[in-house]
């Protein structure tokens, strides 16, 4: 198998622990725990494994002249990004927070190519439009039309702000945590951007943090609790930037469409919603979407030496 499909198989698991997070993650705050301070122990507990894995396969030290980049990368893909994205969810609707989303692989697009100098081809640009079609028609025209039993919510201005802020954050993260990729392990990448990124978080979800009650926690919120911290904070973090290894932040970003449909078809698997050609379509729209932006423009193979 090329490093190219494991990157693609790898980001597709991606795909389905973020799915399965706004399952998860809506029935536990801010019930159970605020939304700053489950980052806060998102972030921490995320960082305490970084640390002991690495210990155990790496002994790779990062360069002292790195340390502004691994500083960004924490202020983007930790701090911002975790923060304005929990807190945003939780003042406006998950509808709303999905329509903002599909803006990320838009603004990774732009920001690779006004920081990596990335080429913006025609297939890239096809592909996100095609992925950001797909994932709006499936998350509007069921209630343009009608089909969903759900009421129409508009949201929170402040929280939409918030997502926003998120999807732009994130977008810049991924930028920025590629040319590190080119001279680190991913896991020393990211042990020391979730390092830097504890320590921005800790002001704001500190309190929240003690104000949870573990003793009376119910034990499957417990769990869900774990699944963000091990498989939505540390296996995905890290399996993103593995991918970034062989694939651009484009790509990475561009498997965002994918979540609208994963989430589908768990609610679909779980029984509650029902198969739609809407679902059937979006999906296919979605995926091609992603396999467009994938596309690398074949290089001209060098003459043989006569």
């Amino acid at each position: 198998m090329s490093n190219v499909a494991r990157a693609h198989i790898v980001l597709f698991i991606v795909g389905v622990f973020y799915a399965v997070n706004y399952i998860v993650a809506k029935g536990i705050m801010p019930e159970y725990i605020g939304p700053s301070g489950f980052i806060f122990y998102r972030v921490f507990g995320a960082t305490a494994l970084f640390w002991i894995v690495h210990r155990f396969i790496s002994k790779e030290k990062i360069a002292r002249e790195d340390y502004p980049r691994f500083i960004q990368a924490a202020l983007f893909g930790v701090a911002l990004n975790q923060l304005f994205f929990f807190n945003g969810l939780n003042i406006t609707s998950p509808l709303n927070a999905s329509v903002i989303m599909t803006s990320n692989p838009v603004l990774v697009l732009l920001a690779a190519a006004v920081i990596l100098k990335e080429r913006i081809t025609v297939f890239k640009v096809a592909g996100i439009g095609l992925g950001l079609a797909g994932s709006l028609m499936l998350i509007l025209l069921p209630v343009l039309l009608g089909y969903s039993e759900l009421e129409w919510k508009a949201g929170d201005p402040l929280g939409d702000a918030m997502i926003l802020i998120n999807a732009i954050s994130y977008g810049i993260y991924l930028v920025t945590v590629k040319p590190l990729m080119n001279k680190y392990e991913p896991m020393t990448v990211i042990k020391w951007v979730f390092t830097f990124g504890c320590v921005m978080v800790f002001p704001f979800g500190y309190s929240q943090a003690l104000e949870v009650d573990w003793a009376n926690m119910p034990i499957e919120i417990f769990w869900g609790v774990m699944y963000v911290i091990i498989c939505v904070t540390f296996l995905v973090y890290f399996l993103n930037v593995y991918a970034m290894k062989t694939v651009s932040p484009s790509v990475v970003s561009a498997y965002i469409y994918l979540q609208p449909v994963l989430a589908g078809t768990l609610s679909i698997a779980l029984e509650m919603e029902k198969l739609h050609w809407i679902k059937l379509l979006s999906a296919a729209m979605i995926f091609s979407g992603v396999y467009l932006v994938s596309i690398r423009k074949s290089r001209p193979s060098a003459p043989s030496p006569e």
